[in-house]
């Protein structure tokens, strides 16, 4: 057991404080645990602050409310109360020890051993808790390998992945976070071993994990040892492409753009709209995830470093500022890049990408903002116009408002008017 001193001003700050002085006493213990802790000692944000305690989760509940604090038990079968003060809500959960584990499900026994607790969690970076008073305890080596950056499996990483399937993702999504260099070989040796068990995982948190991923500082690289060792293949339900999310993250890094999940998992696994409609599926994404990937997916070979601003504007108004920078970008990404899977006719022939040309058309939308159309239907209706004639009008018109370059003032809205017209009106002498 490694224990020090840690200098953390969020453990005196209020609310926090409260929660701990009512639990750190009377014969029970508290401590803070798990990221929190983390994250401090990697001189970052601590996050989310969860709590673990000697008190069983009555006895937490009684203190809370006999504090005037609310106690609402969010998980109490598994001794996790959650504890609000002043709108804040803590995790405080029990310590407890696995009594059976069986992939995504345990049965648990409290208990007040914290290296017990502390041999059951996943990582051993994730092992290290803070008493009130910023005492570190470290029971499983987890300081020694958060300052070498080595994510590690607490014990027998094949009894950690046993217990909870799940760990296997999280083992790639932490090493993408917090790793450095070389996986762990032990850890990543059980986590190809067992990649078979990912196929009875729930879909949402396959996503979840996934999601998380992308946005590590490491995805990339991380992403390409997964496919080397076919889980990514198992995730997917298809073949990703890490080259293309490593040059995505470059463009975003180059633009001062924040790392986006969505737009990521496009670059990594969308080609065409089948893959787009594939992810909706296998990682049960939501309606607006899927919407932006089944937009990436149309057409993004067919832009190129020479499009115009007048057919970038087009674009833009078609797709709105955040499917367009999605297309953008992934075309950007993938520019000159004959080994895709689209017609070789359709794959731009600039080569090179012109950076400076591709950065103007990402960033177009922070320079310019679509109008809204600005012709009523009442203008065509006032002709005679209707049903499908009207609607034919309207489409007609709103064509022609774009390819004149979105202009506003009354005379050019009246010749695209009359000129709609007198076309509806050629269709019906016709």
């Amino acid at each position: 057991m490694t224990t020090r001193r840690v200098a953390a001003a969020w453990l005196a700050a209020e609310p926090l404080a409260a929660v701990l002085a009512m639990l750190d006493r009377d014969g029970e213990e508290a401590r803070v645990v798990g990221g929190a802790v983390r994250n401090t000692l990697l001189g970052e944000p601590p996050g989310d602050i969860d709590i673990a305690t000697t008190a069983p989760p009555e006895e937490v509940m009684r203190r809370a409310r006999a504090a005037g604090l609310k106690a609402v038990p969010t998980g109490i079968d598994h001794g996790t109360v959650t504890v609000v003060v002043a709108g804040t809500p803590f995790e405080v959960t029990t310590l407890r020890e696995d009594v059976e584990t069986y992939g995504r499900k345990a049965t648990v026994a409290f208990g007040r051993d914290w290296d017990v607790d502390a041999a059951r969690r996943d990582f051993t970076m994730n092992a290290l808790s803070l008493s009130p008073d910023g005492t570190l305890h470290d029971p499983v080596g987890g300081l020694p390998d958060l300052e070498a950056r080595r994510v590690r499996f607490i014990g027998d990483p094949a009894r950690r992945i046993d217990e909870d399937h799940l760990r296997i993702l999280r083992f790639f999504r932490f090493q993408a976070a917090y790793g450095n260099g070389t996986a762990d070989p032990a850890s990543l040796h059980a986590c190809i071993v067992g990649r078979e068990k990912l196929r009875g995982l729930s879909r949402e948190r396959v996503r979840m994990e996934l999601m998380k991923l992308m946005v590590a500082p490491a995805a990339a690289s991380t992403l390409q040892t997964m496919a080397e060792i076919g889980i990514l293949q198992l995730v997917l339900g298809g073949i990703g492409r890490p080259w293309d999310l490593a040059t995505m993250a470059v463009r975003e890094r180059d633009l001062g753009l924040a790392p986006e999940a969505t737009r990521r998992l496009g670059a990594l696994a969308v080609l065409i709209a089948e893959d787009a409609e594939r992810l909706r599926e296998r990682l049960r994404l939501t309606n607006a995830e899927s919407e932006r990937l089944a937009a990436m997916a149309e057409g993004w070979w067919r832009l190129h470093a020479t499009t115009s601003e007048a057919e970038a504007k087009a674009l833009l108004y078609g797709l709105g500022p955040v499917s367009y920078a999605d297309r953008m970008l992934l075309a950007w990404t993938r520019a000159g890049d004959a080994s895709t899977l689209v017609p070789a006719t359709e794959v731009p022939a600039e080569g090179v990408a012109d950076t400076a040309a591709w950065a103007s058309l990402v960033t177009l939308p922070q320079r310019w903002t679509p109008p809204r159309f600005p012709l009523k239907a009442s203008r065509f209706m006032a002709s005679g116009l209707a049903g499908p004639a009207l609607g034919a009008a309207m489409r007609a018109a709103e064509a022609a408002w774009i390819e004149a370059g979105f202009p506003l003032d009354a005379a050019a809205l009246d010749g695209i008017a009359a000129a709609v017209l007198m076309g509806q009106g050629a269709d019906r002498t016709a």
